[in-house]
């Protein structure tokens, strides 16, 4: 059980929630400030005070009045009327984490909120019925609205859930798991419910989680290719990397030695060749500077994840305040970045399976690693399908944050695209996943066409993974299967947990 307070959620616990279904729980501290901060909304309604989204309008139409008796239609028009997403639904681990995200930032009682719409959000997480979110539709100021909408209007009863793996009407749903929906919503609260950051927050998060796995699957096909291309040693020594200081590369060629230790398929200098190509001898500069941006990224994420992204913001009775916390600019920008870093682990992955199958550059390899080249194609299309992917993802890497369309008859004029960043950055995970799996199926098949010699400390049990799910290609087979399965290795981690167990730890 996680307990909620607003303020120290972490990717991990994010994850333990989001993925593994722990339960979470709103800690005392939270009630009461959630509690509170709604006593000072009904006090300014019985004040007659005038306060953005409690009895005006929004966006534009801010200027607009609304009497007492319609305040209550007002949250629940407002919700109808945003719920304009479109596309594929997101999947259930991203919904998950919008209504975790969304519940974290109601309970640092900045909002307003009742504590019973708050607990009904929670409920739902817990039992699993997972809104219907569709992608598409958000600009990412004010916040992911369209998004957000989808997600509140469920809590009426209204809209569309899966829940027991199906898509059905939300009140089919609550007939099902015995629950009641609100029977409405009382002032502000429908804004308090979508203006905010969850949704790009969500797939952003989830995005940069597996991202940091996926370096370490990167650095164990990288040396899997390494010695597979008799790669030079010298070129990771601690010296040369500690000399210019930069933390993700130094991590990344301690990997490499650790995972390369002991093998007799590594070079020293002069050996075969002076120098090896920049993609195996700048691996841990490519491969670090991702590493470093993930770094940023987690930081710029965590931060979100304990953000009030209200607007406005309820701090007293008397300082009720208009801002624009729900602008999505610092995650845009960072999930632009992190487009870029991902992208960079698949190219540099391509260019490695060229040479393994390039017979001009793979040392002595038959052509695309076929044992009867010309009858047989070998791992020739493996490398086209791995290059359309990295280019594929130069399309994607393009930065959503730099665009923007002005919204709200111009009243809300720039806006962040961050969401869109966010999505972007999942799609180029998912290319770099399949890309990455090429390469380890790749330097495996060339490992088994070299004379026998032993691997290294934590690439043989890396290899011995691979090898228990997919066969040495002797003849031209079908080769989506492989490809399909080798990147389930990646994306199950279970190469990663192979050759950390056989070192120790991987970093």
């Amino acid at each position: 059980m996680i307990k909620i307070t607003g303020q120290d959620l972490t990717l991990h616990s994010f994850m333990r929630v989001v993925r593994f279904f722990e339960k979470i729980e709103l800690s005392e501290e939270a009630t009461s400030k959630v509690e509170e901060a709604n006593r000072r909304i009904k006090a300014i309604i019985g004040s007659g005070k005038t306060v953005y989204g409690v009895n005006t309008g929004f966006g534009k139409m801010s200027d607009v009045a609304i009497s007492k008796a319609d305040l209550r239609l007002l949250q629940e028009n407002l919700l109808k009327s945003h719920a304009c997403g479109v596309g594929e639904h997101f999947n259930e681990e991203v919904v998950r984490g919008i209504m975790l995200l969304r519940i974290n930032a109601l309970a640092k009682g900045y909002s307003g909120i009742r504590l019973k719409t708050l607990n009904q959000l929670m409920i739902y997480l817990n039992e699993r019925i997972v809104p219907a979110i569709p992608e598409q539709g958000s600009l990412g100021a004010s916040g992911d609205l369209a998004q957000l909408s989808h997600m509140g209007l469920t809590l009426l009863g209204l809209g569309e859930v899966y829940y027991e793996n199906r898509l059905m009407p939300t009140s089919e749903a609550l007939v099902k798991a015995n629950l009641q929906p609100l029977s409405g919503l009382e002032a502000k609260e429908g804004l308090s419910l979508i203006n905010g950051t969850q949704a790009m927050t969500s797939v952003g998060a989830i995005t940069v989680y597996d991202a940091i796995n996926l370096a370490k699957t990167a650095d164990i096909a990288g040396a899997l290719s390494f010695e597979a291309l008799n790669g030079i040693r010298d070129a990771f020594f601690e010296e040369v990397h500690s000399v210019r200081g930069q933390i993700g590369q130094m991590t990344v060629a301690k990997n490499i030695r650790r995972l390369t230790e002991g093998s007799g398929y590594s070079t020293a200098q002069g050996e075969i060749r002076v120098q090896d190509a920049y993609s195996l001898r700048c691996l841990a500069q490519v491969h670090g500077a991702s590493r470093d941006a993930l770094d940023y990224v987690k930081a710029k994420v965590e931060i979100e994840m304990n953000a009030a992204t209200d607007n406005p913001l309820v701090f007293s009775e008397d300082s009720v305040i208009s801002g624009g916390n729900f602008h999505g600019q610092p995650l845009a920008l960072a999930f632009d970045f992190l487009k870029i870093a991902i992208s960079e682990f698949a190219s540099i992955s391509e260019r490695r399976i060229e040479r393994l199958v390039n017979p001009n550059l793979n040392g002595g390899l038959p052509a695309f690693l076929a044992k009867d080249p010309g009858l047989n194609s070998g791992f020739m299309i493996v490398q086209y399908s791995a290059a359309s992917l990295v280019s594929e993802n130069k399309v994607l890497a393009h930065p959503a944050s730099v665009d923007s369309i002005s919204s709200s008859a111009n009243q809300e004029d720039h806006v962040s695209m961050g969401t869109i960043a966010a999505r972007g950055a999942r799609d180029i995970l998912r290319n770099a996943q399949q890309v990455l799996g090429m390469e380890l199926f790749t330097a495996c098949q060339a490992l088994d066409l070299r004379e026998k010699k032993t691997m290294g400390l934590g690439t043989a049990p890396a290899y011995q993974c691979l090898r228990q799910d997919i066969p040495f290609i002797e003849k031209d087979q079908i080769m989506y299967y492989h490809l399909n399965v080798a990147k389930k290795l990646v994306t199950s981690n279970v190469i990663v947990e192979a050759a950390s167990k056989a070192i120790g730890s991987l970093d």
